[in-house]
């Protein structure tokens, strides 16, 4: 086996209306002896009707022109008639008797109305609840289909389909023009090239993604946690493992800020080389057929 196929196992699991108050203007009172009433009460006939009180009004009615003659200038005075303060009533700017006005202006209105309340800022994530998620996302279900796309250390691209089936049986088919091929059947992962048509063979425990087979998955004690990153851009975990194959391994995991789906991971292999894996349409229900993980020996 060459180390070129071992890096690429490492690779591969790795939101007021105002009051128009009227005005009674009040006569000025007569001089005696001046000016005959009835004259008088013509004059005042002439004025505008809201100076002329209503008590007035009625008896300026009742001198007719037939009695002019009859009438002593010096024993008619007429005096004007007082309106009291508690009379007087404000025009009706509708033209409806007993009307008040509205206690509600635009502004009221408005003001009725309260803001709605503003949302609760949300807690930030920490590093508890951000592996705790984790393993909620890897937990929620036995099963993973996904498609993914692999950037080698060399640049190299590469992509093709990923199948999970817990525990420990994993199967990355990779898409033409690529060769290779990797099966986990839950005890051994097999580095297919099928090209060369050779295979190697590996123990789980030897991959630096082991943490993804196992049937219930605790980070925390699964491994090592170096770090949690929060940021808009994702959710990122770096990870630790000195149990695989040539040395320590450093992953890291990268997670969706809003649904916690996992988007990436990237794996350092104990020789520096990087390859990171990208995944995406990812399905936890449809179970994979099992003959995907049969690993010929």
């Amino acid at each position: 086996m060459t180390y070129v196929h071992f890096a690429a196992l490492l690779a591969a699991l790795s939101l007021a209306v105002p009051a128009a108050a009227a005005t009674i203007a009040r006569p000025a009172p007569p001089s005696q002896g001046s000016v005959p009433a009835v004259a008088e009460n013509k004059a005042a006939e002439a004025k505008p009707a809201e100076a002329r009180p209503a008590e007035a009004r009625g008896k300026s009615a009742e001198v007719k022109p037939e009695d002019e003659k009859n009438v002593d200038p010096k024993s008619v005075t007429v005096k004007p008639v007082t309106a009291k303060p508690g009379e007087a009533k404000p025009a009706d700017p509708i033209g409806k008797k007993g009307a008040k006005p509205s206690a509600q202006g635009p502004a009221a209105a408005a003001a009725t109305i309260a803001p709605p309340p503003a949302p609760e800022p949300e807690k930030p994530l920490t590093r508890a609840e951000a592996v705790k998620r984790a393993n909620a996302f890897f937990n929620a279900s036995p099963v993973m289909t996904a498609d993914f796309v692999q950037i080698g250390g060399d640049g190299k691209r590469s992509e093709g389909r990923l199948h999970v089936q817990r525990a420990g049986r994993v199967r990355f088919e990779y898409a033409q023009p690529a060769t290779m091929e990797v099966v986990a059947d839950g005890a051994q992962v097999a580095v297919r090239d099928r090209k060369l048509n050779t295979q190697d063979l590996y123990f789980i425990t030897q991959t630096p993604l082991k943490f993804l087979m196992k049937d219930k998955i605790d980070l925390e004690k699964d491994v090592v946690v170096e770090d949690v990153k929060i940021d808009d851009s994702g959710v990122t975990i770096f990870i630790e493992d000195k149990a695989t194959f040539g040395g320590t391994s450093h992953v890291r995991l990268i997670f969706d800020p809003k649904t916690f789906k996992l988007k990436q991971w990237q794996v350092t292999d104990p020789q520096g080389y990087e390859t990171l894996i990208s995944v995406f349409n990812i399905d936890q229900a449809k179970v994979p057929d099992p003959t995907l993980f049969k690993i010929n020996k």
